[in-house]
């Protein structure tokens, strides 16, 4: 193996001149080098996007809901709370009702979700106290008729609503009971005591957050609740959860949802995009590859008086053929470290010194955000050896085909 190895560095580099076969591997090593280092950025950026729009959506979603989907289901919450107090990733649940409601203040309306919960869920569960711009987080009513609300900031823009103002829901419930018994609507008036803002368009622009009777009395739901919203210790730990809980409780009652299905699509969308990303430049690293496959073919005709003459020395076949692998494999090998380290310093120029700015009124954040993941290093490094093993297997076979007596028959 030293032997072969030390051959192919040798006619890899020359000492004496620099050839054309020289330059085509040197332009191999440039483009594998290029091709890795935008590869490692974009996926990097990918990363940063990704986990961005993830730690949006989740500071106001569970990481797991159970939501019930029968008439049967509310008889066995009580038993569902108790198989969630015994599962060992949870750290905290709490019960939950929501529903559209109509928003009225003043003239002005709009369809939002009301969703009532306990007080301790708002830190527990959902990151809302830490949202507020205005106001507290405050949903109990105390030594008052009225109940508080929080609601986001676009929907307070839209209904023209500061603190201490009043708003009026309006129930599904009670537009029902109109209609069938001509009687007047369930309504609520609310006197809004924060206000939030969550990164999130949708929750800002539709979200009323209030206590959890006051939801259940609105929604319908009397004294059962629709299920529970599940906090665990580790995002990723969602879907093992999930699978264990669907085990245990009756499917036919139950759903069972992840933080990943509540954005299913938004989610598959983005991973479409990285893999699109991740073919394309690798594209890059395949024209690279090409050239190593002309450069070897090249040097195995250059070289096949070298060939004839080990060959008559005792060299064996399965040697030439690793002589001009290994060859090809350097190539790729430099090229890839090059490329990695090119990448990985864009990358920390990057995060620290904020190279590529961003508006923030647009963007929600001031840079480019990226996250360095070392599993897109083990994938993009694998790819463009794989691509230079392969692009070097046709030159390198070629080579053991190199009768000697015909290479040095005129020596």
């Amino acid at each position: 193996m030293k032997l072969e190895s030390f051959i192919a560095k040798r006619y890899l580099v020359s000492k004496h001149k620099i050839n054309f076969i020289t330059i085509i591997s040197v332009i191999s090593v440039i483009g594998i080098t290029i091709g890795v280092a935008a590869l490692i950025v974009v996926l990097s950026v990918f990363n940063g996007f990704g986990s961005l729009v993830t730690s949006f959506l989740i500071s106001f979603d569970p990481y797991v809901r159970i939501e019930a989907s029968s008439e049967n289901a509310y008889e066995q919450m009580e038993e569902v709370r108790q198989i969630l107090e015994t599962e060992r990733y949870i750290v905290s649940h709490s019960p939950f009702v929501s529903g559209k409601v109509l928003a009225m203040r003043e003239g002005l309306t709009e369809v939002i979700n009301l969703k009532g919960i306990n007080e301790i869920s708002g830190t527990d569960i959902y990151d809302i106290k830490n949202n507020i711009i205005f106001g507290s987080y405050k949903i109990e009513t105390e030594n008052s008729s009225i109940p508080n609300a929080i609601i986001g900031i676009h929907l307070a823009d839209q209904l023209q609503a500061l603190i201490g103002d009043t708003i009026t829901i309006i129930s599904p419930v009670g537009i029902e009971r109109m209609i069938t018994q001509f009687s007047m609507p369930l309504s609520q008036r609310f006197i809004i005591a924060g206000i939030y803002s969550s990164n999130n368009n949708e929750y800002d622009a539709s979200f009323l957050f209030t206590d959890l009777k006051t939801g259940q009395r609105l929604l319908g739901y009397r004294d059962n609740i629709q299920g529970f919203e599940i906090r665990l210790n580790n995002l990723n730990n969602a879907f093992s959860v999930k699978h264990r809980l669907e085990e245990k409780i009756e499917t036919e009652n139950f759903v069972v949802n992840t933080w990943y299905d509540f954005h299913r699509d938004l989610y598959s969308v983005m991973q479409i995009e990285r893999w699109a990303a991740y073919i394309i430049l690798s594209l890059i690293i395949a024209v690279a590859t090409f050239n190593i496959l002309g450069s070897l073919s090249m040097s195995v005709i250059e070289k096949k008086r070298d060939i004839g003459i080990l060959r008559a020395m005792g060299l064996s076949e399965k040697s030439v053929l690793r002589i001009f692998m290994f060859e090809g494999l350097l190539v790729g090998i430099i090229g890839t470290i090059a490329g990695a380290l090119l990448g990985y310093f864009i990358c920390f120029l990057q995060i620290q010194y904020n190279i590529y700015p961003l508006d923030p009124t647009q963007y929600k954040v001031d840079s480019l955000p990226l996250e360095v993941r070392i599993s897109d290093f083990f994938f993009i490094s694998g790819m463009a050896i794989l691509l230079s093993f392969l692009a070097s297997l046709f030159p390198a076979k070629r080579a053991t085909k190199v009768n000697p007596l015909e290479a040095i028959k005129w020596e």
